[in-house]
């Protein structure tokens, strides 16, 4: 019934509105599309339009569902409630809904996998296949690298639309080429441009504007050199600063702001330093804690607060399954999250911004094994389906 026991707010609260039922809200990028019921006793004159507001005060009007409010932060978890107007007043606040998060444009569930070592055949290959994060099943054609030999390991940089790979090696051949996708569209990838250092095994950290690729490997060095661009234009890269030690085989997280570097291999062994950066500034890098175990040829994902680091190893024939934990917006050491489905190495992640895949790598032989996690949650890879062929050496990204 409508309120008509002293009502909420108008001229005569008696003939306010019932509140309508609130449904699912959808997160989206900075904001929140909010579905809802409007209430069958109007009170005494028709509901003329309806307000959401989330519990931090943020509020959007509309006349019918769903209303989308905006300016939300990115990574921040709220509830939303709905309210029915009319002639007489407002009603009462309905049930709050469901806990929300909205996303960043740079994590999506369109994860593609690039280049690549095919052990079977004992060449590199110039294949890009993808996955929909959020479902199971196996790999679908997407196009091809420009390079019909080409191989990399570490990760894409993305901003959701776009996809960029940086740093490889052709036929042991050490290039600078960067090159890009359109995750909407199937298809080959585009010449981007040059980083400023030719270098493969990079680890990229993205935020919505820009990537930034770090480390890697230029013979016979290992390197500290950071780079970045602006990933919805094309050009070449800029310096950005350095790593705390020079790495390759190292990964890279990010939630949007700030990134973080794990892992690697350097001239004196494996190492389990975690630097970070702020992705918006350019600067050296900052210690920030130290993985569980330190390891070379590992993987990383990210959701928009947790950085994971899987498999590795420490040397070709210890093939690590830890599976490590950090909250990106803090400092200190990783936690343990699980376990792989084996000790890999070599493999490539990606994620959403709920679900970390893993694809490829190397347990011995090479792998065609597709595995995920949960990233709120901890515990143990499940098996999510499998890669056209056996490869390693990947790299990976995610969009929409």
């Amino acid at each position: 019934m409508a309120n008509r026991n002293g009502g909420f707010i108008g001229t005569d609260g008696l003939d306010a509105p019932d509140p309508p039922t609130i449904g699912t809200p959808t997160s989206g990028n900075a904001s929140v599309s909010v579905a809802f019921t409007a209430p069958t006793d109007t009170g005494t004159s028709a509901i003329t339009g309806f307000i959401a507001t989330t519990d931090d005060g943020n509020g959007a009007t509309g006349s019918s569902s769903p209303i989308t409010i905006s300016s939300l932060t990115n990574g921040t978890a709220y509830t939303a409630r709905v309210y029915a107007v009319n002639a007489y007043g407002t009603s009462a606040a309905s049930a709050a809904s469901d806990s929300f998060t909205p996303i960043a444009p740079w994590l999506g569930t369109r994860g593609v996998w690039a280049g690549g070592y095919d052990g079977a055949a004992d060449a590199t290959v110039d294949i890009m296949e993808y996955v929909t994060i959020t479902t199971t099943g196996n790999v679908t054609d997407f196009g091809n690298l420009s390079r019909a030999a080409y191989t990399q390991l570490g990760n894409g940089v993305s901003n959701g639309p776009r996809g960029v790979f940086g740093g490889i090696t052709n036929n042991a051949t050490v290039a600078n080429e960067i090159e890009y996708i359109t995750f909407a569209n199937t298809g080959n990838s585009t010449d981007f441009g040059d980083l400023t250092v030719a270098r493969d095994s990079t680890a990229g950290m993205s935020s919505s504007v820009r990537g930034v690729f770090a480390g890697g490997y230029m013979s016979p060095e290992y390197s500290d050199v950071m780079d970045y661009i602006t990933i919805a234009s094309t050009g070449n890269a800029t310096d950005f600063g350095d790593l705390s030690v020079g790495r390759q085989f190292n990964g890279g997280v990010s939630n949007g702001t700030r990134g973080a570097v794990g892992g690697g291999a350097t001239g004196s062994g494996y190492e389990d330093t975690i630097d970070y950066i702020t992705i918006a500034s350019a600067g050296n890098a900052t210690d920030f804690g130290n993985l569980t175990v330190g390891r070379r040829h590992v993987t990383s994902a990210s959701s928009l607060t947790r950085g994971i680091w899987a498999g590795g190893d420490r040397g070709s024939s210890d093939r690590k399954d830890e599976i490590d934990y950090i909250t990106i917006s803090s400092t200190g050491n990783a936690t343990d999250f699980g376990n792989l489905l084996a000790g890999t190495r070599n493999l490539s992640g990606t994620s959403s911004t709920t679900r970390a895949v893993f694809a490829g790598g190397n347990t011995g032989s090479q792998q065609n094994v597709i595995q995920y996690i949960e990233m709120a949650s901890t515990g143990n890879a499940t098996d999510f389906g499998d890669l056209s062929a056996v490869r390693q050496d990947m790299q990976a990204c995610s969009g929409n």
